[in-house]
């Protein structure tokens, strides 16, 4: 249990990992080789459609928990073992299903009270071709921070920094890394982010907890690539200028910019600072941007709908866009609310049955023995777990399942090595969540490639944060640096 007067207070219970003598590494191995398999022919044969629509996933979850019952029959464990162990894991993420509803309501009162446009708007203001890359990776940071979406600072703020770029003769591989570095740091830092929610869940800690120590290695690596990316902007030779007027424009055509709208961001920050529960932190944000919204954008407010109470309601339970004049803005400008939770919340809860179906029959257990005798040493389990990820991302193609499945099977090897469970979830993200994109057939790599125009070959080397996070992690962990146990020797 942890303490109270953490930042979070998102408590994942400690679940007994249930050891099954009778159970061999093979069988305990057959549902996990099944579900990969289900996942490998859905991306390389079903020419690129999903079965089941917008819950593939969700569905091959439940397929491997049916599987695994089957062998759990067949090893003398009872139904309703099973059952017990799949609802003690639902239980154990109550807590973060309703933050990531909040999480949902916050995009949208962020929206329709400006303080995302705002923060859109300032950072587009301090382009200069001088320091083009570097002030890309910021831009695209800050609003992937403030989104909680690497796919949407590219598919918005990416396209029109590869064509500025390209005006200017920059090369496209060096804009989309500088973008793709730049979003993905925003993507894991956010507390907006599905995966940045995602980690914390399956390894048993809170969410704010996860982000603090997660900087640990995060900043020093997002420093790392600032200071690459201005290196390149000082040697290459530019031309033209960055001409955002449009952009800027049709941003204040359409809301009403002040510094003002960071007093919201800024109080959430100050309370995150102070250490309070995240469901007070998120609710304090989701309301005073409703009241910021009432304040400065009640002409958005009013397009939403006849009544400005109804348009809060609305943005914050489900979908709202806002239209400006610039197409490139209006993905942007979209949030799902609540709704648009749904989708994660749902993977959460199936990977919650299968890892709950996997502890009762002791699969788990069968196969972490296994692991931990090959990764003996701390660094060996760190390393267990970078390649685990970088393994399932290659295999799986996507980014979800590469923390979910490492998340759970690592969980107790983590405990037994005395290890704070903010070690996996830190792991997971800067070797799970980053990874992704680097891999064309994954599905981020697909869509940033498809979206910017640019190769997954021709950003490889420039997505400097996204390669360079796993040997930092993994640096850590070697020299011992920062790694934080459950109790002090």
């Amino acid at each position: 249990m942890q303490d109270d007067t953490n930042l979070s207070n998102i408590e994942i219970e400690d679940q007994t990992i249930i050891d099954n003598k009778e159970l061999s590494l093979f069988e305990a191995l057959i549902p996990v080789v099944i579900l990969m398999g289900l996942l490998a022919y859905n991306i390389f044969f079903v020419d690129g459609q999903e079965w089941f629509g917008t819950y593939t996933n969700q569905i091959i979850l439940l397929l491997g928990g049916a599987v695994s019952a089957v062998v759990g029959l067949f090893n003398k464990v009872t139904v309703s073992l099973m059952i017990r162990e799949i609802w003690s894991n639902l239980k154990s993420v109550l807590v973060p299903i309703l933050i990531l509803f909040l999480v949902g309501a916050l995009a949208g009162t962020w929206l329709v009270s400006g303080v995302i446009p705002a923060m859109v708007y300032y950072g587009l203001e301090v382009l200069k071709p001088s320091i083009f890359l570097p002030a890309s990776v910021i831009i695209c940071a800050l609003i992937s921070i403030a989104t909680g979406s690497s796919w949407t600072t590219s598919a918005t703020v990416g396209i029109a920094l590869i064509g500025i770029g390209g005006a200017l003769g920059i090369n496209p591989g060096m804009i989309a890394g500088a973008v793709i570095s730049g979003g993905y740091f925003g993507d894991k830092m956010s507390p907006l982010s599905d995966t940045t929610n995602l980690a914390p869940a399956m390894a048993g800690t809170d969410l704010f907890t996860h982000i603090r120590y997660m900087a640990l290695t995060t900043v020093p690596t997002f420093i790392i690539t600032l200071i690459v990316f201005s290196v390149m902007s000082a040697t290459i030779v530019t031309k033209g200028t960055a001409d955002v007027t449009s952009l800027l424009g049709s941003i204040q055509n359409t809301f009403n910019i002040t510094p003002l709208l960071f007093i919201v961001p800024v109080a959430v920050i100050a309370l995150i600072l102070f250490k309070t529960k995240p469901l007070v932190a998120l609710t304090v944000g989701v309301l005073l941007a409703a009241v910021f919204a009432f304040i400065f954008q009640p002409g958005i407010l009013d397009s939403l709908s006849s009544s400005k109470t109804e348009a809060i309601v609305t943005t914050i339970l489900s979908d709202v866009q806002i239209v400006t004049e610039n197409d490139k803005l209006n993905d942007l400008f979209s949030s799902g609310g609540m709704s648009g939770m749904i989708w994660t919340i749902l993977l959460i809860c199936c990977a919650m049955v299968f890892g709950g179906i996997m502890d009762g029959i002791g699969a788990l257990s069968r196969i972490t023995k296994e692991l931990l005798k090959l990764a003996s040493s701390v660094f060996g389990l760190f390393a267990s777990t970078v390649v685990s990820c970088l393994g399932l991302n290659l295999i799986a193609s996507d980014q979800y399942l590469a923390i979910v499945i490492p998340g759970k099977m690592f969980k107790k090897a983590y405990q037994d090595k005395n290890l704070a469970p903010e070690n996996l979830s830190r792991t997971l993200e800067d070797s799970g969540t980053v990874t992704s994109a680097l891999i064309p057939w994954n599905t981020c790599g697909a869509y940033h490639s498809g979206v910017l125009g640019v190769g997954v070959g021709e950003y490889f080397i420039y997505a400097i944060f996204n390669w360079l996070s796993p040997f930092t992690t993994l640096l850590f962990a070697a020299f011992h640096i920062k790694i934080k146990e459950l109790t002090s020797k």
